[in-house]
């Protein structure tokens, strides 16, 4: 999602309308292939200290980054990144933690499920995968699309999730249907099969996710390139516009469970320049607990944008109680 006064806000209804015409002239052709269970090392960057695995869950299986020691942290990126997101980071995190950074399933080096996208069945796929792991109460740091998923894993299990991180995104049937017009991947990656297969093709991609990456406030920190091949596979594509096209289910969901609020302390960080304290306003309505923190100098993607910030953050409300903020920026952040 685009920081929200980006200059390209104001062409993405006149693309979206394009865009819903090319879909008429579309609608009738056959439908994309079904993606092929693809293990094509999108994702698969080393880093010190942490070693790769994969578990299997039902439909799929799950590529993970594991590395530290101490209370068990799983890590949930967004859309169109991979658990390379959190790369900056997760040195930082492992200090006292066990991190687990996984890929969605369909991204990175997960498997590419025929279905399932919905953000419930989502998070069961992920807690299976933590249960594997031999974990069964986790804290959970997510953005984006992790963050839609983070939610139903923390509702519908409240005694296994200990603290949970919200980055950059108001939930769904909570206030992100407002922000649909801030940019117009929002309406092309959900639009119905074929569209978006046929519009964004393998030399596009670049194109297509460069353009996005450049609503960033810095976008030169976001290894993009890393992301441009790890949606360089058509069927990687498709599971991404899955996620999106389950949306409208995901409301329902959502709105039909908020009675379910969640009784643990939530952080819920917004970008200066992008949500902001939306992303709280939005939690705020679902959980009793909520600290609304605003990142400082960062676009949508903080934790490539502002890594000491998140960094500091992060290690506050995961860490120890007691333990002061070092700025009134961080008061918040504080367990």
């Amino acid at each position: 999602m685009l920081r929200r006064d980006n200059p390209l806000r104001r062409v993405g209804r006149g693309l979206y309308a394009a865009l819903t015409a090319v879909a008429l002239v579309l609608a009738g052709s056959a439908a994309s292939a079904e993606p092929d269970e693809v293990v094509d090392q999108a994702g698969a960057r080393d880093l010190p200290g942490f070693n790769h695995g994969t578990v299997a869950v039902q439909g799929t299986t799950l590529h993970y980054v594991r590395g530290g020691s101490g209370p068990p942290l799983v890590l949930l990126h967004g859309w169109p990144e991979t658990w390379w997101q959190w790369s900056k980071v997760m040195p930082s995190l492992a200090q006292n933690h066990t991190v687990i950074a996984f890929d969605l399933p369909g991204a990175g080096d997960s498997g590419i499920p025929s279905g399932g996208y919905d953000k419930a069945t989502t998070a069961k796929r992920i807690r299976e995968g933590v249960h594997k792991l031999g974990f069964t109460q986790v804290s959970l740091l997510s953005h984006d699309t992790g963050a839609l998923v983070a939610y139903p894993y923390a509702r519908d299990y409240p005694t296994e999730v200990v603290r949970m991180a919200v980055l950059e995104t108001p939930l769904s049937g909570f206030g992100l249907e407002d922000v649909y017009g801030v940019s117009f991947h929002l309406g092309l990656n959900q639009t119905a099969a074929p569209v978006p297969e046929k519009l964004i093709d393998d030399d596009d991609v670049p194109t297509y996710l460069g353009w996005l990456f450049s609503g960033a406030r810095h976008p030169d920190r976001i290894d993009q390139a890393t992301y441009f091949r790890a949606y360089a596979n058509p069927a990687r594509r498709t599971a991404g516009y899955e996620y999106y096209r389950a949306f409208a289910a995901d409301a329902v969901n959502n709105q039909a469970n908020a009675h379910k609020r969640l009784p643990m302390p939530v952080l819920a960080m917004g970008a200066e320049f992008a949500f902001g304290p939306f992303v709280a306003n939005s939690f705020s309505q679902v959980a009793d607990d909520v600290r609304g923190v605003v990142a400082p100098d960062s676009g949508h993607w903080i934790a490539e944008e502002n890594t000491p910030f998140l960094s500091a953050c992060a290690n506050l409300f995961f860490g120890p109680p007691g333990v002061p903020a070092p700025s009134t920026e961080l008061a918040n952040c504080v367990a």
